[in-house]
This record gives C-alpha cells, sequence and structure tokens, in this order.
C-alpha cells in the first residue's frame, strides 16, 4: 500500500522545508521557561539527538522574546516562537530571531494587532502559524457548531483576515483534545485551503494515554495523506514526543529512522528471557556509537519455532529462538546458530558490517 499525500503549498521554516513532496516533519515543543536560556538550549540539543526537526518555544513575556537572540546561536534547529494574547511578544520574538511564529486566534483576534505582526512577518520573511486549540477557540457564530467545525470555522475566518493582508506563508494546525474532534477538523480543512497542516492533539495526558491517543489520530490522518508535520504532546520529556513521533512515521512507512525490530510477544512455548534480549538490542541501537543507518532494515528476534523461522527468514538479519539458542538468519538464508548471552552482540557487529558495505557502494 501507498500513502497518497495531500497536495500542499511549501513553507521553509529556518533551513526545513514544510509541506509538498517534502517528509513530514517532526516537531517538538521546550519544557524549560525560554529566558533561561542556558537550560533551553540543553533542552534543544537533547532534541536534536532524538530526532527532532523544529522546535517551539513558550514565549511568556518579553525576557523570553530577548532570549532567542541567545538561543539561536547556540542550537541548530529552527525556533518557533508561541505567541499568546500579546501582539507585541510576537513582533519581538521575530526582531530577536524567531524562525516561525504562532499565533492563537482565540486570543489574538483584534485586527490590528494581526496587522502589525503580518508586517513583522513579512519584513523577516518568517512564516505564521495560525494554530487553534479547542480549549481556547472563541464561540462566535460557531456555538452551534461541533468542536470540529467550530475549529475550521474559526480557522478560516483568521486565514482570511490574513490573506486579506497579502500574506500567504502559513501553516495551520487544528489541535482538540480528543480522536474524533481533531479528525473531523482535520479531514474538513483541506477542502478550503491548500495549505501545510500540523498534526497534533493538545492536552493528551500521560505518555500512556497520550500515545494511544496520538498514534491513533495522526496514524489515521497520514494515512489519508493528510499532515506535512506532527508533534506528539505528552506529560513528559521532550524527547518522548519525539521518539514517539518517529515511531509513527516509521510504522506507516513515511520515514526511516533506522532498522526495525520484530519481536514476538513471547508465550509458554519461548525458552529465552526474548525481553531483555530486545531492550538490550533497543539500546545498543540508540546508545553512544550506533550507526546512524540511512536505509530500511528489518531485524526479527523471535522466541519460538511457530512463527519465529518465517519472520526471521523475511527479515534482513533474524534469529529464531529455540531452547537457549536461535537459528540465525542473514538475508532469508540460515548461516548458522547462536546462543542466547550472544545474540546481541552479533546483531549489532552484523548491522555495523551491513551498513558500511552499503555506504561504501552509495
Amino acid at each position: 500500500m501507498e500513502i497518497t499525500r495531500r497536495k500542499s503549498r511549501v513553507v521553509k521554516v529556518g533551513s526545513v522545508l514544510i509541506g509538498g513532496r517534502n517528509p513530514v516533519v517532526i516537531q517538538s515543543m521546550t519544557k524549560t521557561r525560554t529566558s533561561d536560556a542556558d537550560s533551553s538550549v540543553r533542552q534543544i540539543r537533547r532534541l536534536e539527538e532524538a530526532g527532532c526537526q523544529v522546535v517551539r518555544l513558550a514565549i511568556n513575556d518579553f525576557n523570553d522574546a530577548l532570549a532567542l537572540r541567545k538561543i539561536k546561536p547556540r542550537v541548530n534547529l529552527p525556533l518557533v516562537a508561541d505567541i499568546h494574547f500579546d501582539w507585541r511578544l510576537a513582533v519581538a520574538a521575530i526582531e530577536n530571531g524567531a524562525d516561525k511564529i504562532r499565533l492563537n486566534p482565540g486570543n489574538i483576534y483584534k485586527k490590528h494587532e494581526i496587522e502589525q505582526v503580518i508586517s513583522a512577518l513579512k519584513s523577516a520573511r518568517v512564516p505564521l502559524r495560525i494554530g487553534l486549540n479547542s480549549g481556547s477557540v472563541r464561540n462566535g457564530k460557531g456555538a452551534k457548531l461541533t468542536m470540529g467545525e467550530r475549529l475550521v470555522s474559526s480557522c478560516l475566518d483568521y486565514v482570511k483576515i490574513v490573506e486579506r493582508l497579502k500574506f500567504d506563508n502559513i501553516v495551520i494546525s487544528l489541535k482538540a483534545n480528543n480522536v474524533l474532534d481533531t479528525l473531523e477538523a482535520y479531514r474538513k480543512i483541506p477542502a478550503s485551503c491548500d495549505y501545510p497542516l500540523h498534526l497534533g492533539l493538545t492536552a493528551t495526558g500521560s505518555v500512556y494515554e497520550g500515545l494511544i491517543k496520538s498514534s491513533v489520530t495522526l496514524g489515521a490522518l497520514l494515512l489519508e495523506g493528510i499532515g506535512d508535520t506532527i508533534r506528539v504532546s505528552l506529560t513528559e520529556d521532550p524527547a518522548e514526543e519525539v521518539r514517539a513521533a518517529k515511531g509513527i512515521l516509521e510504522a506507516l512507512g513515511l520515514r526511516n529512522f533506522g532498522p526495525q525490530i520484530i519481536s514476538c510477544p513471547t508465550c509458554g512455548r519461548c525458552r529465552v528471557n526474548l525481553v531483555e534480549i530486545v531492550k538490550k538490542l533497543e539500546k545498543g541501537l540508540s546508545g553512544p556509537g550506533s550507526v546512524n543507518y540511512r536505509r530500511p532494515v528489518k531485524v526479527a528476534v523471535m522466541g519460538c519455532v511457530v512463527n519465529g523461522p518465517g519472520e526471521a527468514r523475511e527479515a534482513d538479519i533474524g534469529v529464531a529462538f529455540g531452547r537457549g539458542q536461535g537459528v540465525f538468519f542473514k538475508r532469508g538464508k540460515i548461516t548458522g546458530k547462536i546462543a542466547a548471552k550472544d545474540c546481541v552482540r552479533v546483531i549489532l557487529g552484523e548491522l555495523k558490517t551491513k551498513e558500511k558495505t552499503w555506504l561504501s557502494k552509495h
């Protein structure tokens, strides 16, 4: 199955291209006080290491806006200034190097305020994200509409104001705090514009619940070709948001971030500690010295003889365990047997050799 992406215009955020045929971009948000430049820089660098491509920062006051000037030279990721209530903070953020501005139509909606921000955006050639949240969407004429319809109606009203100011360097987000309202909003908006869409839910909760809701929602939309950039919002370390986003995109075949591990859930037939083996393998693939894989690679680690040989044979590298040892497969062929204690070391060694061989040919 091939996913057909929705056609959208391209918006440039710093050096990152969003929309068009460009890969779906991963975003996250710092959870530090932006005015604490050192802490913010440390977190942004950690996010970059995790795979984040664009980072948003909360701009609560002018100290936060001024801090962007200190942060930007020390990081590589484009910086998005998250603005609420005070339009002047948007202008200050632009003056201090923001690569994109996020405005919330629910709390910055007066025409003369929008005009001032758009003027500054034009001068700096910086894009705007019109970012709606269900918790702050204004009622107005949409009081009788569903939440999804209210998000779309409010967004399009705001888009018209901005377009009348001859500005179309826009990204849109329509986030509700539940799956169905979010799906409705994002499914309706493509009929009315071709701006890139930033996907996400708001206030999803803890890691467990947030991952489930985000995976269901973002996965459904991305399968329909909707979405150009995503954030998985979690009440957790922002690096976990990035890892979750990578997992969603990789599961759909939209991005590749390294070897995909295929492992069974284990049952009474399993005679090795497969849970421990898989955890060690995951750590070895993401820890210091790990290889930066540039193409999809499947690694199967299976616990018994029912589905194990078949899955291992279909993978690039695979192991199907029996009692304490397993049959080792490379590209569908059995190459020998391997003890459980040696499994992780051997697989990591094979992957490094495989990637070096591939790189030498390209």
